[in-house]
């Protein structure tokens, strides 16, 4: 409706959300992947034969031809082999055995865990000890497709070459034993460049059967042969493998204790060239930055979920503390203000227009008079206003100025003190206008809020936004009542006594949410805002997604623009900077930021966390919601029906809200104005409300006999004009 300069919406920033989106989430999956890492608990399912042929050694390669070539460990040698570390703890204790008593192993080490500490890696490399690949994620090979055994290999072996600088040819399968006990060759066949690892003697430390078990299960006999020993230096709890290397290295004339590649005549490790060494420190990079941004996110998702508590909370308390105030105010009789103005200012309302005046001629206020104001509309609005032909409805026309100049030029021709600013879709309950203006009693209350509920609740957008508007704008209201501190009188239903609009100088013009900038103004001048929430009025909620998507857009960057221009009121004494400002910079705009964060992670959620932990804090903030939207419903008097539709809400209506959120705020850094979204009006919010009666099956308020004439408190007689009402002034 307002005239306004404007520039094509923004587009990227679509595309740059989406790509931020999905590399969060890709992060997310690496943290969650690399932190599913365990170790040892228990062997992986073998078949009761092994293919290999007895006596075949420990080490294995498969050629091209498919032909097993096997080595093994010569006698007088053993080579102590450690899986799933380095581990902080128990690797360190390990070594320290390993050097007291100059003795030399082979440790086959998980790739996350060395990305982890490389500090450790390169301690072990350092010592004169050997490294293998022992997978990425401590993955069972045999149950992973081929793409998956060559990541989860190479990414080790690139890891290992960004800690050590050199490059590795062993390799042990996770959950592996001796060659006796191999049901198949896909592990050693997937392990092509390396050469696979087994063992010839499995202590199962990580079974903990006790250190004496450990140490015999460990050591061969004198007289036999060498052996690869496998025990573990990661993966749980290794006290007592500790204990046990302790005691195996530190025998007099024992076997000698040697490395894998050492034992079978192989030469040292040859250095890692620069591009493996480069992947391996974008992977180790990369699994810090997911460590991190996992950390991040989830402070954020606490941070957000005692916000969003602590809001309901304070929420449900301020209710029950303003229904019980305007329980109070109830039982007192209606009193009357003498002459009150109403302005309607109307562009394109012709669906609308004529339950609008009809229904604020059949108010019950006895001193009422209705000004419309024609901006320069292109359908039939003004001949429809012409026809009807009431009493006490004047009919101005002007060119198209937008809404505010509408506003300004109603209130310049009103006689009252008294001025209902109302929107041209609205239609007014009977007792609306009397209950309205009960709150300018007090002389120190300038503006006055009504309730405004949705008149075409059919479908579930309907029913959204009829829970929004009971659940999220007249709880706010009641908060921000008692928190002296309302940024919003609503253009739908809202009063204002003149002597506040003079302070201000009008209804202002430079924002696209004039109400909330002249709310927030009139704050500022010293003036109170209060909700009437038995003033009720119907308004004709957006149809569609799109039409929604407009006016959210238009309200969301209109509060932008209006809170940016009265941020000087955070200095202030009033309670518009200390709490309104800043509730509204936390709950409206940094908060609905975050929502893709939190869409994302739950998300991760799904794929990497306990299901039934993710299902009971899914149901249990949507069982408080839920609670929440049924208190709210009742001080409303409104049915209960709707809150089967909250669970839904969160799938769809909160993710358009907060993407409306991301939109505003795109378009508030690069600076450009925003024209207004005009909605097509259809008539509604006329068809849905029956005469003397809302949708809810709500009975009108009282007669005119329930309203006692007084003198206002400006001290202006009934049916007197304002004696401050001369040209030029408002």
């Amino acid at each position: 409706m307002a005239r306004h300069v404007s520039r094509r919406a923004p587009r990227a920033h679509w595309l740059l959300l989406l790509l931020g989106m999905a590399v969060l989430l890709a992060e997310l999956c690496l943290n969650g992947w690399v932190n599913g890492v365990g170790g040892e608990q228990g062997p992986a399912p073998v078949a009761a034969e092994s293919v290999l042929p007895a006596g075949t050694g420990p080490v294995l390669q498969v050629d091209a031809g498919g032909a097993v070539r096997s080595a093994a460990i010569p006698a007088g040698a053993v080579a102590l082999t450690f899986d799933d570390g380095p581990d902080p703890k128990w690797t360190p204790l390990i070594l320290d055995a390993l050097r007291r008593h100059h003795a030399r192993a082979t440790f086959f080490v998980v790739g996350a865990r060395v990305n982890q500490y490389p500090e450790l890696v390169r301690r072990i490399v350092a010592e004169g000890h050997e490294l293998g690949v022992h997978t990425f994620t401590h993955a069972d090979l045999a149950a992973l497709p081929a793409w998956r055994q060559r990541l989860e290999l190479d990414l080790t072996r690139n890891a290992i070459a960004a800690a050590t600088g050199r490059t590795v040819r062993l390799m042990r399968p996770p959950y592996s034993s001796t060659p006796a006990a191999l049901p198949n060759l896909e592990t050693v066949r997937a392990a092509s460049g390396f050469l696979t690892v087994l063992t010839d003697r499995d202590t199962e430390d990580w079974r903990r059967p006790g250190v004496d078990a450990i140490v015999a299960a460990a050591l061969p006999t004198p007289a036999g042969p060498g052996a690869v020993v496998m025990l573990h230096d990661g993966g749980g709890d290794r006290s007592q493998t500790v204990a046990a290397v302790e005691r195996i290295v530190s025998g007099a004339g024992g076997p000698r204790f040697v490395t894998v590649s050492e034992g079978i005549g192989l030469p040292p490790d040859e250095p890692a060239g620069a591009g493996m060494v480069a992947r391996g420190h974008a992977l180790r990079w990369a699994q810090a930055g997911a460590g991190w941004v996992s950390a991040a996110m989830w402070w954020l998702i606490v941070a957000g979920t005692a916000l969003a508590l602590l809001r309901l909370v304070v929420q449900v308390i301020a209710a029950r503390r303003h229904a019980r105030r305007a329980a109070a105010a109830d039982r007192r009789p209606l009193r009357s203000f003498g002459l009150v103005s109403v302005v309607v200012p109307a562009y394109n309302e012709a669906a609308n227009i004529a339950a609008t005046v009809r229904s604020l001629v059949g108010n019950d206020y006895p001193q009422l008079e209705v000004i419309v104001v024609d901006d320069g509309s292109t359908d039939a609005t003004a001949e429809v206003v012409a026809r009807l032909g009431l009493p006490g409805v004047r009919l101005i026309r002007q060119a198209n100025a937008g809404k505010p100049a509408a506003l300004n030029t109603g209130v310049a021709a009103a006689r009252g003190q008294l001025l209902v600013l109302v929107d041209g879709d609205t239609v007014f309950e009977p007792d609306a206008v009397g209950r309205l203006v009960q709150p300018f009693a007090d002389p120190s209350v300038g503006a006055v809020s009504g309730n405004t509920k949705v008149a075409n609740r059919g479908g579930l957008l309907g029913r959204w936004q009829h829970l929004e508007y009971v659940v999220g704008f007249n709880l706010d209201r009641r908060m921000f009542d008692l928190g002296e501190c309302m940024p919003t009188i609503p253009g739908a239903i809202g009063a204002f006594r003149r002597a506040a609009l003079l302070d201000v100088d009008g209804v202002p013009g430079d924002t696209l949410a004039e109400d909330t900038d002249l709310t927030m103004a009139v704050l500022r001048a010293g003036w109170r805002a209060v909700y009437a929430e038995r003033a009720v009025a119907w308004t004709e909620a957006p149809a569609t997604l799109r039409q929604l998507w407009r006016q959210r857009y238009r309200w969301c960057y209109g509060t932008m623009q209006a809170a940016w221009k009265h941020r000087r009121a955070l200095r202030e004494h009033g309670q518009l900077g200390r709490r309104g400002l800043v509730y509204l910079a936390v709950f409206q705009m940094l908060l609905p930021l975050t929502a893709p964060l939190v869409d994302v992670y739950a998300v991760y959620s799904l794929f990497f966390l306990p299901v039934a932990q993710v299902a009971a804090v899914w149901c249990g903030f949507t069982a408080l919601q839920v609670l929440a939207a049924g208190y709210a419903l009742r001080l409303d008097r409104e049915r209960l029906g709707p809150l089967w539709t909250v669970p839904l809400q969160q799938v769809v209506y909160r993710q358009l809200l907060y993407l409306v959120v991301v939109q505003s705020t795109v378009a508030a850094l690069l600076g450009g104005r925003q024209r207004w979204q005009v909605m097509a009006r259809t008539g509604l919010a006329a068809a849905a409300v029956p005469p003397g009666r809302g949708p809810s099956g709500a009975a009108a308020g009282p007669g005119p006999a329930g309203v006692t004439p007084d003198h206002g408190p400006a001290g202006v007689a009934p049916g007197r004009g304002p004696a401050s009402d001369r040209p030029g002034r408002l």
